[in-house]
């Protein structure tokens, strides 16, 4: 088979031989990969002229929607990408990580795009700020899709959630993506992306696939696209320094080599449920996907006095893991990726020798299921010892980018610090430790240094999902060796490839273009009551004022009493006093949230179907007994909810006294029917 690159729309095979893949289990042909004769520039124009503007019509709702239904599809297809996936050397165990780990990476990305960001193609970026003094000038940050691509250079180890995981947030972002993943398991990507294409759910240009080399595409780059690299720093490095990237400031994330650290605390002494922990989590890190994990545990840092109970105990645990053909259910590690990866291993395991004990491991036979070793790439699980190694060690440097990993030793937290450190910047550290001060110590020392921290003992064990698993709600990346980027994290993800912009003007200016009513812009009447309005008829600056209402005593103590609330400074005159805030007794803050309620809210059936909650509330103002109040409600915001039939209106309520000074502020937030939802619901009631 050879694999095809899917640009400007079609699929197009290379001109050359190209370079075949071969098994990680048995040697065998898999496919050939050649991107000759692919018009680079080509394919950087599609992205820009098709994709880009095929995505920017969607908003993030409706690209939300395209990646939840593109998730489903690809949950359809499993079966023959769990089935090839054993080519690449990964069990079932290894494939639910990649393959099930990125399509609900999908779904995450979905949810975030249709829950926390607007149905609207801008994002805002915070309050508006205040720049003037009358409220005529405001700032407002705002975040708008980037009119280029998104080239992704992926790893060999993770062939579909590594693209997974960059294509979601991109395509949330409005952003075509390039995809270029790494040659030697090219073949799984490859079928996954011919499967997205031809489900047809993403628009025309929105991705991209070059199978082999990228020719000249870095030179045909501007400022408006950006690159994610996942590999070796050095080829970040080298990418990093293109000219041109350089010349036009072309945004690079980069997720490269990490001596990821675990650190045993000392409370957790064999017999206690955090050393059998640290114990099953060291070992599941050096054996699943045979440890081609960026975020696998590299360095095991423990006490000196328990070094030989854990050299034991890991040599034991090590010893029970099953190596084989990875088709196999009776196997647990299957082989490294490629015969060149196991010869890369092997060569950074005899520099590690050179400071380090090998305690287990290192043979080249060893029992095997189901499996040649002379065919495949198979390598032992490897554990070295090192007590008090130097600052310029060999194990603070090199990654050996297998199931190997190596035990240092500490008498102090001070030097278990000290050790984490000295990696240099990594994607993932953990803490296994059940008690909360020597956590917090250890991450206050090394939390500078890692993307991500795991802080684990046996109240959270259960439901961990352990050390080295990206989350797509949490940032993936880490300062230093690891590259200095962040991928996913959320929102944040999807942030990173929009650009991020200042704007001033007048309110009214600022309203319609981020479409999130300013104070200061016009204020409307809408003729009606506005909750007599449904979804569409709303209008952003419909504003009711209402009538005042004057707060007495009896109504401060008769609330206390209904609701139990009696604090002083509602109760007790001479207490309220000598608080420096109050001149005496005062209403209670909930008291006048649920008045103004009372005094904006249109009672009858209407469009208006439920309060979901209050945000933002702030009290900037007492309110004595004898004082009134007067409500001020603006429609805000408006989200359609897709087909349910409602969308969300945020309301801006301002809460005022008799002589205008603003008691309390906040958002309100309701659910509103559609014009086609409250006309069946008044028809089924008449």
């Amino acid at each position: 088979m050879k694999l095809g690159n899917f640009v400007a729309g079609r699929w197009q095979e290379g001109n050359g031989q190209g370079r075949a893949l071969r098994s990680a289990v048995d040697g065998q042909p898999v496919a050939t990969i050649d991107s000759s004769g692919v018009d680079f520039a080509e394919v950087i124009a599609h992205a820009r002229s098709v994709g880009g503007p095929n995505l920017s019509r969607l908003t993030f709702h409706e690209r939300g929607d395209r990646l939840k239904a593109l998730a489903q599809f690809l949950l359809q297809h499993k079966k023959e990408f769990y089935e090839l996936s054993t080519r690449t050397g990964a069990t079932r165990a290894d494939s639910w990580i990649d393959i099930d780990g990125g399509i609900s990476t999908l779904f995450v990305f979905s949810s975030k795009g249709r829950r926390e960001m607007p149905n609207d193609v801008v994002y805002l970026d915070g309050p508006p700020e205040a720049l003037s003094k009358n409220g005529s000038f405001v700032g407002q940050h705002v975040y708008t899709s980037r009119p280029g691509a998104a080239i992704h250079i992926n790893a060999f180890n993770f062939p579909c959630w590594g693209m997974l995981e960059k294509l979601a947030p991109t395509l949330l972002a409005g952003v075509p993506a390039i995809v270029k993943p790494a040659s030697s398991t090219a073949y799984l990507t490859e079928l996954m992306v011919r499967r997205i294409i031809e489900s047809g759910i993403l628009p025309p240009g929105a991705l991209q696939l070059i199978c082999g080399g990228v020719g000249d595409l870095f030179e045909h780059l501007t400022c408006q696209d950006s690159i994610a690299f996942t590999g070796s720093k050095t080829t970040a490095e080298m990418l990093q320094a293109h000219p041109r990237v350089v010349s036009e400031s072309v945004p690079f994330t980069a997720e490269t080599d990490s001596l990821n650290a675990s650190i045993l605390g000392p409370d957790a002494v064999p017999g206690t449920p955090e050393f059998d922990l640290f114990v099953k989590e060291v070992t599941r890190e050096m054996t699943s996907k045979a440890g081609q994990k960026c975020t696998a545990i590299r360095r095991i840092i423990a006490p000196s006095s328990v070094s030989a109970d854990l050299v034991r105990a890991l040599s034991d645990a090590l010893g029970n893991i099953r190596i084989g053909d990875p088709a196999s259910k009776d196997v647990d590690m299957g082989p490294l990726a490629s015969h060149e990866q196991q010869r890369e291993v092997r060569a950074r395991v005899a520099e590690l020798a050179q400071e380090a004990e090998i305690v287990y491991g290192g043979l080249d036979d060893f029992d095997l299921l189901d499996a040649d070793p002379k065919l495949g790439s198979f390598f032992m699980p490897t554990l070295l010892h090192c007590e008090k190694p130097l600052r310029e060690s060999a194990v603070h440097s090199t990654e050996a980018f297998g199931p190997v990993s190596t035990i240092l030793t500490y008498d102090t937290l001070d030097e278990a610090v000290e050790l984490a450190r000295l990696g240099e910047g990594s994607l993932a550290g953990s803490i296994i430790t059940n008690d909360d001060t020597v956590a917090r110590e250890l991450v206050l020392g090394t939390a500078a240094y890692h993307g991500r921290m795991l802080i684990l003992n046996r109240h959270c064990a259960a439901e961990s999902t352990g050390h080295g698993s990206p989350l797509p709600h949490l940032v993936h990346g880490g300062p230093g060796r690891a590259g200095g980027g962040e991928e996913m994290g959320g929102v944040r993800g999807v942030l990173h490839y929009m650009q991020r912009t200042a704007l001033q003007g007048t309110p009214e200016t600022l309203t319609n273009i981020g479409h999130r009513w300013i104070r200061g812009s016009e204020q409307k009447d809408p003729g009606v009551h506005p909750f007599r309005k449904t979804f569409e008829q709303l209008e952003l600056g419909d504003t009711f004022v209402s009538e005042s209402r004057t707060v007495t005593l009896d109504d401060i103590e008769h609330f206390a009493n209904f609701t139990g609330d009696h604090f002083y400074a509602h109760m007790v005159e001479e207490d309220a006093r000598r608080n420096p805030f109050f001149e005496g007794r005062v209403a209670h803050g909930y008291l006048i949230v649920s008045f103004a309620a009372g005094l904006f809210v249109d009672p009858d059936f209407g469009p208006v179907l439920a309060n979901y909650g209050v945000d933002d509330l702030r009290f900037l103002q007492p309110l004595n007994a004898g004082d009134s109040l007067t409500v001020r409600l603006a429609c805000k915001q408006k989200t359609l909810r897709g087909d349910t039939g409602y969308g969300e209106v945020r309301w801006d309520a301002e809460v005022t006294n008799q002589d205008d000074e603003i008691v309390a502020q906040y958002d309100v937030l309701t659910m509103v029917a559609t014009n086609e939802h409250w006309n069946s619901v008044r028809n089924e009631t008449t």
